[in-house]
């Protein structure tokens, strides 16, 4: 069998992701027919048929719907390669770590802070407001390592679990509720919540409406950086009977479309903490899953500053044990 050829995975990916050759050839740059004909001599190439079409319709067979899962990861990790290799020539002695812009940098600089103390270790170039997120550009070899929250897409990541704080909910200052000590989940089930925009996956808009339940741990791989992965929500699907708000993109849209009354939200303790105004009210809500704030990095990567990095991420977290540390 000849080889397969990275463009030939980018062509399929694109026809699979959009289930049309005319809008998948407008993505890719290029004209309808040839793009036809590259899947079909990929086809030949592996000898099995990916994609069933008709006059009317374009849809994945079995065997394409495996080659798009893995192709996606192929493609990246190639991606990522030569993103890699650049950046090894041209930022040598740097290590590159990815965080979410809003938030807070009391427990980053900590981290920063343990891991200089070793001389040998290259010097922290911290990366803010990456277009895909802290994750994408850990995976997409922009940076090396990442400090965020739960929930994100954990594809070729190896995490570490640093904090769980509490998460509360965000009310309008007039708001019936405003005024309890303490709620569940059910008192606002009939509640309108913002969307985010780009979060599409299920178990992040459960995380986001409180329908999601506690996570679990595992096991990282690679020696020297162990790992706690926090697992896929059991309850994922639920929050499709929750009332949409409006989309917002940052935390400060978040809280503004509460006070006007347009949502409410759940947020962690600790940006209640920084975020307190008058038009506002946070109120604990005792069976809400809580805020992780986690490490993560490529799960190929036995990287020693990465490692470095990842231990003392631990060790600061350690230090905040019982305290609100990351907004």
């Amino acid at each position: 069998m000849d080889e397969v050829e990275v463009r030939e995975l980018r062509y399929f990916i694109a026809v699979a992701e959009e289930l049309n050759f005319t809008r998948a050839a407008e993505r890719l740059g290029m004209a309808q027919p040839p793009l036809s004909a590259a899947i079909g001599k990929l086809e030949r190439k592996l000898g099995v048929r990916l994609l069933e079409r008709t006059s009317r319709r374009v849809a994945l067979t079995p065997a394409g719907a495996v080659l798009l899962e893995q192709g996606r990861v192929a493609a990246e990790g190639v991606a990522a390669a030569i993103e890699r290799t650049r950046r090894a020539a041209v930022q040598a002695g740097l290590l590159t770590v990815a965080v979410k812009p809003g938030a807070g940098t009391h427990l980053l600089g900590e981290i920063i802070r343990r891991y200089s103390r070793d001389p040998r270790m290259p010097e922290v170039h911290v990366l803010f407001g990456h277009p895909g997120g802290p994750a994408t550009a850990v995976r997409s070899g922009v940076a090396d390592v990442a400090i965020l929250r739960a929930p994100f897409d954990q594809r070729g990541l190896d995490t570490e679990l640093l904090l769980a704080e509490p998460r509360i909910a965000a009310l309008p200052a007039d708001h019936r509720l405003a005024g309890r000590r303490e709620l569940r989940r059910a008192d606002l089930a009939d509640e309108p919540m913002p969307r985010w925009a780009g979060h599409a996956d299920p178990a992040a808009a459960a995380y986001w409406t409180g329908t999601d339940a506690p996570a679990e741990p595992s096991t990282a791989a690679c020696p020297g950086t162990a790992a706690s992965r926090p697992a896929r929500s059991r309850d994922v699907g639920r929050h499709a009977g929750t009332p949409q708000g409006p989309e917002i993109n940052d935390i400060t849209q978040l809280l503004d479309a509460v006070a006007l009354g347009n949502a409410v939200a759940y947020v962690p303790a600790s940006t209640a903490d920084q975020y307190r105004r008058a038009d506002l009210a946070f109120v604990p809500v005792s069976d809400l899953s809580p805020s992780q704030v986690i490490a993560a990095w490529p799960d190929t990567s036995c990287s020693h500053a990465v490692a470095a990095f990842v231990r003392a991420a631990a060790d600061a977290a350690a230090g905040y044990a019982g305290q609100t540390a990351v907004g």
